[in-house]
């Protein structure tokens, strides 16, 4: 291989072959302490590595600098960051690799397009703000937040380049007399006392950019870095092109000391006062749409249907390589009661006697979750259980429950509809015609409820376990798990058993106990190695993530067979943090925090494909007919050809216009032959063909 040319300002004329074992295929770009570089994993996946100057890798301080941007990068690594895929801060040209993902820049975009609508910046503002308050639980400041540091993606802006972030537990300190930052967005304390740079740091350059998202300039804008610089800390900011809906909360973000600011969660909930709602729909401006041809692998938007708004796919907008100017270098990648209203879908591909429907469920505001059974579909909301019929969306039965919130749909169990309510002291079960109770009665509290083999499994917080018969509410047996203080019980559908695990101290093995849920009887006791989590059972087969002790990531994803003994294992490309799972056959579908989207083959230990989707939370992946389904926390329910991953439609955002928040615990979709339902965060409920993804 020739050695790569680098036009880069200051940097080496040759580059580096390899960087670890990825093969350094083309230079992205350069700025002033190293050069991003495009690469492949081993499996195909596309990368982003960074790669430092060799005469900042001979430099002790910048390895300490550098090894405190991988944990920082680390830490916060998954719904609004690019994932760490792998890194060594020891090599003699030290270098991160990180996932690549198509997006535009907060920069490009404003270059390209001009300011941004209120709408826009709202739903901005909002992002980011989610984005500061997750980063800073994470323990990290990032200290040079600006508009070239912020992806557009389709489920919200992605924060990058944690060049010159600080944990605040770091022992590693800003020299004194020496500015760190990009001075249009760095707070005056950054310049009269960088040593004490807190949180609020990073709200000022909040406010800052959006300044420049709104009128194309800064509050603060002189060419020369030095009048900047005293305007910062002795001017007050120039608002002129705010909304003045916004320009409020602005000011307050640009208030000269620390403690005048808003936190994240003050600014996010100024924000729901602000506007009667925002969404986390992609940042694509309607500008572009039909101009140049659309690159390979993105829907395109040049033919448009009568009556229907046509969606981007998330996260495949044209790539733009981010770079920080004369500091730190961006290692970043192209990247209500009674009956609901029925509304009849638009048009759609799906079969003519399928046209879709979308209903207002009858409980709260938040995501029902449902389950099918027998043409209708059963859902739960805190407050009640309902029936929708699947084919239109009518209100069959509801029912209310205020005596505990849903831990999951409603199920089907000994004939009867079982609210599966987490928590509390009472039980009930339905009638799956008319909604009324069957049986009700008040239990000790428990923990924990499953459901499996006609069996209700109630959890107490002495690790004392009862089965409740489904059909008729009497309890048949009560006793603990031996080796388990207090078991995590875990069933799957089809399943006749449920599982316990516990993990050893040093989080090699794993004890796996298989308990029979109608007499409580251990059917298999086997130490499994590794740190493990059931996920699925098919086939005689019981299906685990391997993953941390903290099981805040998975490595790997296992299949053992208590038939036979075996143990077989399928390494994922790089960890993921806190997956969802499911099981098609013996394929695995991985959802991570990060929106990382894999099909796992446990048979022929390989993984099929992988899909960078942008979803910041999502739902279990859920396979149907040739389609993985799964929802985002915004409501959006998105679908993916299970032969290749490419992404192939997605419908629109639904959020609680009285709250603007995403989803917390985000509910799976249900596929019912080429049928899909989904929920969204503001109540509703909705139904879509599942033959045409793209014309939802």
């Amino acid at each position: 291989m020739t050695p790569q040319r680098n036009t880069g300002a200051g940097a080496e004329a040759e580059l580096p072959e390899y960087a670890g074992h990825y093969r350094l295929e083309s230079c992205l770009g350069s700025g002033g302490m190293g050069v991003v570089h495009l690469a492949h994993s081993a499996s195909g996946l596309k990368l982003a590595v960074k790669v430092v100057h060799a005469e900042f890798a001979r430099d002790p301080e910048f390895r300490g600098r550098f090894r405190q941007e991988v944990a920082a990068a680390r830490r916060v690594s998954g719904a609004f960051t690019a994932p760490v895929v792998d890194a060594d801060p020891e090599a003699d040209r030290p270098w991160m690799a990180t996932l690549f993902i198509p997006g535009l820049s907060l920069s490009e975009h404003v270059k390209r397009n001009g300011p941004m609508d209120p709408g826009q910046l709202r739903r901005l503002m909002a992002g980011l703000a989610e984005a500061l308050r997750d980063i800073h639980r994470a323990g990290v400041v990032h200290r040079d937040l600006k508009p070239s540091n912020v992806l557009l993606a389709g489920d919200g802006p992605k924060v990058i380049d944690f060049g010159i972030s600080r944990p605040k537990d770091s022992e590693l300190r800003t020299e004194t007399g020496k500015l760190i930052g990009t001075p249009p967005f760095m707070a005056p304390e950054q310049f009269r006392r960088p040593r004490d740079v807190g949180p609020a740091a990073d709200i000022f350059a909040l406010g800052s950019l959006m300044v420049h998202a709104a009128t194309g300039r800064g509050p603060f804008d002189s060419d020369s870095p030095y009048v900047v610089a005293y305007q910062v800390v002795h001017d007050e900011p120039d608002l002129t092109g705010v909304p003045e809906s916004l320009a409020p909360l602005v000011l307050r973000c640009l208030a000269k000391e620390p403690e005048n600011r808003p936190t994240p969660g003050e600014l996010m909930q100024d924000l729901r006062l602000v506007a009667a709602s925002y969404d986390t729909q992609a940042f694509i401006p309607a500008q572009r749409a039909g101009q140049s041809p659309e690159p390979k692998g993105r829907a395109t938007d040049s033919k448009r249907r009568p009556r229907r708004r046509v969606h981007r796919l998330a996260g495949l907008a044209l790539g733009v390589l981010s770079l920080v100017a004369g500091g730190a270098f961006a290692a970043v990648q192209l990247f209500g009661d009674g009956p609901p209203t029925v509304h009849a879908a638009g048009p759609r591909s799906a079969p003519a006697s399928f046209a879709g429907w979308d209903v207002k469920a009858p409980g709260r505001a938040g995501a029902p979750q449902c389950s099918y059974t027998s043409g209708k579909l059963l859902c739960a909301q805190t407050g009640v259980v309902f029936a929708l019929s699947a084919s239109d969306g009518t209100l069959l039965w509801r029912h209310s429950a205020p005596k505990g919130r849903p831990g999951g749909p409603p199920v089907m169990s000994g004939g009867l509809v079982q609210p599966s309510l987490d928590g509390g002291r009472h039980l009930e079960a339905l009638d799956p015609a008319s909604g009324r109770p069957r049986w009700q009665r008040n239990v000790p509290p428990y923990a924990g409820i499953q459901q499996a083999g006609g069996m209700l499994l109630l959890t107490r917080a002495d690790g004392t376990v009862t089965g409740v018969d489904s059909a008729t509410g009497r309890t048949t047996w009560s006793r603990r798990i031996p080796g388990y203080a207090q078991p995590s019980l875990a069933a799957f559908p089809a399943d006749p058993l449920v599982y316990a695990a516990s993990a050893s101290n040093q989080g090699t093995r794993t004890r796996v106990t298989a308990v029979d849920p109608k007499t409580g009887d251990v059917r298999f006791d086997v130490r499994l190695d590794g740190y493990l989590k059931p996920v699925g059972a098919e086939g005689g087969s019981v299906f685990f993530a391997d993953g941390s002790a903290a099981y805040e990531d998975v490595r790997a994803v296992v299949r053992y067979t208590p038939a036979t003994g075996e143990q077989r294992r399928v390494p994922l490309p790089y960890p993921l943090e806190r997956p969802r799972f499911s099981l098609h056959g013996s394929v695995v579908h991985v959802l991570g925090a990060g929106g990382a989207l894999l099909a796992v083959d446990l048979e022929a230990r390989v993984q099929r494909w992988s899909l960078q989707t942008a979803v910041s939370r999502g739902s279990v992946p859920v396979a149907g007919p040739g389609r993985v389904y799964f929802s985002a926390a915004d409501g959006r329910l998105l679908a993916v050809d299970a032969r290749t991953g490419r992404l192939l439609g997605q419908t629109r955002a639904r959020l609680d216009a009285n709250s603007g928040e995403l989803a917390t615990a985000v509910p799976a979709p249900v596929a019912v032959g080429n049928r899909v339902y989904g929920t969204a965060p503001d109540g509703t409920v909705f139904a879509v063909g599942g033959n045409d993804p793209s014309a939802w």
